[in-house]
């Protein structure tokens, strides 16, 4: 049977013109579609599942673009950029030149805004409401939010703030993990039903205004009718945080029944006040093996539809543990014999590793939620009594944190370990999940040590020594994946010692001096070097803060020509560190150039391709070197 629904479908406009009864086989098109693709390309799966209902509603109900719609994240947008006019170009989703993984305001007018953090959306949201008051505006907002991205301190920051502006807006909060509560039944489904209905809210609203016409008593009663309602939506419905906060509560629905989300969207999308829906949902809904592990249909690479297996491309296949894996083994392996080590992280314990740590020592394994900003602070408290917080958490992720990396940890020098997983380029997920910036916003902190290990032996070598490191904090950088260990074991390499680099390959003719895992790319070019006669000195500096500026002097003064090389943002990067420290070294004829990602948010691709692309290929490094060369 074909896409006989969807092919007519290229706007919400076109949705507008099915009946209700249709779309239930409309949402089953678009599972298929969504199953279809990322079983090939890879994505955020189960989040997009179980939410297909839930924007079907959503654009059945409202007028998008004019109506503004801002999905958290965007792990549940799939059917939002299929029925916006993009379903012909889905399957190009995640590759380089196609649909982003997320929304994206380059990408359609349907998209507000470019998201992939967590806990934004509320906030966004209240910033576009007082904006369109102040135009004297009448359009609605929408923000959906999930239960993970609600637990970010942002998020509650937001809805205190909407609650004290009384904006006209909707927060839809998409419940299909936590389940920060449950209906009570039939009596809570029909109370839902009274207070959302049309005639209820008029009939309040007229009787409110007639009270406060009676002296003295009228608003006694208003009072006393408010307490009433609060008192039996207390004992019936889970929502009175969000009505203390200066929010009508709805819910909870059923996210899933594509009738009742319809029906509760056109009652209370036309009430002035700030309005909190809350829909459950299936995470993985309509594909068994998604609804059976969610947690392992998250993000997910290709995978076989039938049987839900992850397949293997060429480069996996020859993958070895991979830096994450390794970690996870190594704080294990340390924290049997070394009690004061804890491990924190944000909402990531599979993805960081620790999901085995979490098992084998659960009472010291603290998973904070979408938190960043919690866990650094939390880790301070746990190393200010003498424990080894280690806080496991993606550099993209850990940027949330900023100052509490700087107020929480650097200012009082205390002894917290980061792990900063996915740094550097992480190919599909695109500009908002690229860890670019690490290198730059942590090693302009006092007191923080920074490193970057080059293979996975070297990563174990690091962790050792930044636990057993007493003298403040100490952030490893490390990409996602596996390494080069087969090219460069540690095995023969000197320990680490702090501040000092290790010399990879002499050479007397030019210097490069790269950073963890672009060593290895680093040798390579120097191998193409070599092939026009170029011979390469290689420094592979283990350390981003402190230098090793005496190695890198010794070997730049007798080479003349210095490249550095790194998988981050050039602006305020390593490169700009080996600067400051060897500029009153340079002669007229000299050479330096620094080698990173441009000063430019990076778009989503193959890891590999905009490596290339941007100059970070061990060809293109050596193309580089040359053309300094002939000058």
């Amino acid at each position: 049977m074909g896409k006989a629904l969807l092919d007519g479908i290229n706007s919400p406009a076109d949705l507008k013109k099915l009946n209700v009864d249709e779309l239930p086989m409309l949402a089953q098109e678009i599972r298929d579609i969504i199953i279809n693709t990322v079983a090939s390309s890879g994505g955020h799966l189960a989040s997009s599942l179980g939410a297909v209902e839930l924007v079907i509603g959503i654009h059945y109900c409202l007028n998008a673009p004019e109506d503004v719609v801002i999905w958290d994240v965007g792990h549940q947008a799939y059917a939002h950029k299929i029925l916006t006019g993009r379903k012909d170009r889905f399957a190009t989703l995640r590759k380089a030149g196609g649909l982003s993984g997320f929304p994206n305001k380059y990408e359609s007018e349907y998209d507000v805004f470019t998201t992939g953090h967590g806990s934004t959306s509320i906030s966004t949201a209240l910033g576009i409401a007082a904006a369109r008051d102040l135009e004297n505006k009448h359009y609605k907002i929408v923000a959906v939010i999930g239960d993970a991205s609600l637990a970010g301190g942002m998020a509650f920051e937001a809805l205190n703030h909407a609650g004290h502006l009384r904006k006209n807006m909707l927060v839809i909060l998409n419940d299909n993990e936590m389940s920060i509560s449950k209906s009570v039944g039939a009596l809570s489904k029909y109370l839902n039903r009274i207070i959302t209905a049309p005639a209820y809210n008029r009939i309040r609203k007229d009787v409110e205004g007639l009270l406060t016409r009676v002296p003295r008593f009228g608003f006694r009663v208003i009072r006393a009718a408010r307490r009433l309602e609060e008192g039996l939506k207390n004992l019936l419905v889970p929502g009175m945080l969000f009505e203390e906060l200066g929010f009508r509560y709805f819910g909870p629905i059923d996210g899933n029944n594509v009738r009742v989300v319809i029906d509760t969207l056109k009652n209370i999308t036309g009430l002035n006040e700030p309005i909190l829906l809350h829909v459950v949902t299936k995470k993985g809904k309509g594909y068994s093996h998604a609804e059976n592990g969610p947690e392992k249909f998250h993000g997910i690479s290709s995978f076989d539809v039938d049987t839900g297996e992850k397949v293997l491309a060429a480069k996996d296949a020859v993958s070895r543990e991979g830096f994450t894996k390794t970690f996870g083994n190594k704080i294990i392996e340390m924290a049997e014999t070394d009690k004061r080590i804890v491990a924190i992280t944000a909402a990531m314990p599979e993805g960081t590793g620790l999901d085995k740590f979490a098992k084998a020592f659960s009472d010291r394994f603290f998973d904070v939620g979408m938190a960043e900003q919690h866990a650094v602070g939390f880790a301070a408290g746990l190393a200010r009594k003498g424990l080894k917080p280690v806080v496991a958490i993606y550099s993209t992720f850990l940027q949330r944190s900023y100052d509490q990396i700087f107020h929480d940890v650097c200012l009082q020098n205390l002894n917290v370990v980061f792990m900063l997983d996915r740094a550097g380029i992480v190919g599909e997920d695109g500009p908002t999940h690229h860890g670019v910036f690490d290198i730059s916003y942590i090693r302009h902190f006092p007191n923080i040590v920074s490193m970057a290990p080059k293979d996975e032996n070297e990563l174990k070598d690091m962790f050792e020594w930044a636990v057993s490191y007493d003298n403040g904090p100490v952030a490893i950088r490390y990409p996602r994946g596996a390494s080069y260990i087969s090219k460069l074991s540690s095995g023969n390499s000197p320990q680490i010692v702090l501040g000092k680099g290790e010399l990879l390959k002499q050479g007397r003719d030019v210097t490069i001096v790269s950073i963890g895992y672009m060593s290895n790319i680093a040798l390579e070019a120097a191998s193409f070097l070599m092939e026009d006669g170029i011979d390469a000195e290689v420094i592979n500096a283990r350390f981003i803060k402190p230098i090793d500026i005496e190695l890198i002097t010794k070997s730049f003064l007798k080479t003349g020509r210095l490249f550095t090389v790194e998988e981050g943002v050039i602006s305020g990067g390593f490169g700009s560190g080996v600067l400051e420290l060897i500029i009153d070294k340079v002669s007229k004829d000299t050479i330096i150039k620094n080698i990173a990602l441009p000063d430019r948010f990076i778009e989503h691709g193959d890891r590999q391709k905009l490596l290339d692309k941007y100059g970070l290929s061990s060809k293109k490094i050596a193309e580089a070197v040359k053309k300094e060369w002939r000058r």
